[in-house]
């Protein structure tokens, strides 16, 4: 009799498991190693993704420009490079959707030698400099906006030295073989080792800007809208988890970005916090018409951006999420900033 009902236990329990929880969704995400993509983290260290039937295997880069080659190419189902990079790509013809968000203004930033710190901390002090970058980076695409406000021109007024990876750049920057670099988190703080500062972030020359965005193809999109929207309700749950949880963050972010903790902290909740999953359209449109204006995209194109800017998806997955957790204050605050951030 005991045997009998042991048995009529486990087969409630095996009909009562959802049934994407018997055969997990593999994803593949590609991320660089930065503060700013801890949602990524946070979600596979909490179960977050498994929570939803998702099984996200991490690939890392070391640039934007490799991790939209490897969607182009169908290697990874998301991944989040920056808003430079997907905008570039789409620029060209390829077939992209942004559909969340990652990481936040004032993530970036031009690092110099100490002693140089407030003479750049002025855009206008850069005429006549020769300042490093890495191309396709969101620090990139702000900086040279920037200066084209302030009335200097950076074809004709400065030299802008394209460098593939932000340790290149750093060291560049020490080396004096350029005066200042354009960098992102953790470089920003751990480059006061190598005797740098941060002279000016990305968010003082141009508040509220876009930076990473959750991209993939469209056509995978089309074809699973509902592994998405279960991708972003992972992401929406590692949210609210950040935001409360601060040093287990850092112990999860540890595993991924190999700095010490206390610079992680720094670069993550220091200044304010710079992550969040909103797909934040009127950002991405503003970095678009930016684009164009730097010359990184053709200012005359016939490319309708707003084809290839999804909020359906967060929107759907934020809406299930209230549903169930309706008086969540975080949750509250997301549903808010939604309509702030998109149009």
């Amino acid at each position: 009799m005991k045997r009998f009902l042991v048995l009529v236990m486990i087969g409630a329990l095996l009909t009562a498991v959802p049934a994407w929880a018997k055969e997990l969704t593999k994803f593949n995400v590609g991320y660089l190693a930065s503060p700013g993509q801890v949602l990524y983290f946070v979600a596979k260290e909490k179960g977050f993704f498994q929570e939803e039937g998702i099984n996200a295997n991490f690939f890392l880069f070391t640039n934007s420009g490799e991790g939209m080659n490897a969607i182009l190419a169908g290697k990874l189902d998301v991944g989040t490079f920056g808003t430079t990079a997907p905008l570039k790509f789409i620029a060209n013809g390829a077939q992209f959707t942004l559909f969340g968000g990652q990481m936040e203004n004032g993530g970036s930033g031009l690092v110099a030698k100490s002693e140089r710190v407030k003479e750049f901390s002025n855009l206008e002090n850069l005429r006549g400099k020769k300042i490093a970058t890495v191309r396709l980076s969101t620090a990139d695409v702000v900086f040279r906006a920037a200066l084209l406000r302030v009335g200097v021109d950076w074809k004709k007024n400065m030299t802008i030295v394209e460098m593939e990876s932000p340790g290149a750049v750093l060291e560049a920057v020490k080396k004096g073989a350029v005066d200042a670099g354009m960098v992102w988190a953790p470089f920003l703080k751990n480059c006061e080792k190598m005797g740098l500062k941060t002279a000016l972030y990305t968010d003082q020359v141009e508040p509220y800007h876009s930076c990473c965005r959750q991209a993939a193809l469209t056509s995978r999109l089309k074809e699973n809208p509902d592994d998405y929207v279960r991708f972003l309700r992972a992401l929406i749950k590692a949210y609210r988890f950040y935001q409360t949880e601060k040093n287990e963050t850092i112990d999860i972010m540890a595993k991924y970005v190999k700095v010490d903790k206390d610079v992680l902290m720094a670069e993550t909740y220091g200044r304010q916090p710079i992550s969040h999953p909103d797909p934040g359209k009127k950002g991405s449109l503003s970095f678009w018409d930016n684009m164009r204006k730097v010359g990184y995209i053709d200012p005359n194109t016939k490319i309708d951006i707003n084809k290839h800017l999804n909020t359906a998806l967060y929107r759907k997955a934020l809406d299930s999420i209230l549903k169930e957790a309706p008086k969540d204050p975080i949750y509250q605050r997301l549903n808010r900033e939604y309509k702030q951030r998109n149009v």
